[in-house]
């Protein structure tokens, strides 16, 4: 029984570490991808359309809202350029990674683009029921 409520109460504890301590690698790494020049500004349409093309959606939803089921919220309001950007192409979870080879430098900054253009969700307490 010690051993169990040991369990209970560190498991929590010893995931939050780690949780701690991965997106702190994540950042870190995140200074080794360069962010959008200016030249390389973001087409919204067009990263709607890359958003849909490579099944974004079916994981982070139409409007980037995500699911506690199959991925995070990734807009409006996405992360730091930086930190998307590392995380697409080098993945922690189950998200496949998509390379240079399969998403474009200028397709990233066009998805980004389209996240940063998703307008916030209503406020719950100002929503009618």
């Amino acid at each position: 029984m010690t051993i169990f409520r040991w369990f209970i109460f560190a498991a929590p504890v010893v995931f939050a570490g780690t949780m701690i301590l991965g997106g702190t690698r994540l950042v870190s790494q995140a200074t080794q991808v360069s962010k959008p020049s200016k030249s390389q500004s973001g087409n919204i349409e067009n990263g709607k359309r890359v958003f849909a093309k490579y099944g974004c959606y079916e994981c982070h939803g139409r409007e980037g809202q995500g699911s506690a089921v199959t991925g995070p919220r990734v807009g409006p309001d996405p992360v730091p350029f930086e930190v998307f950007a590392q995380y697409i192409r080098k993945p922690a979870g189950e998200m496949p990674p998509y390379t240079d080879k399969v998403l474009s430098d200028q397709e990233l900054v066009d998805i980004y683009a389209f996240l940063q253009s998703l307008p916030q969700p209503p406020v719950i307490k100002t929503t009618p029921f």
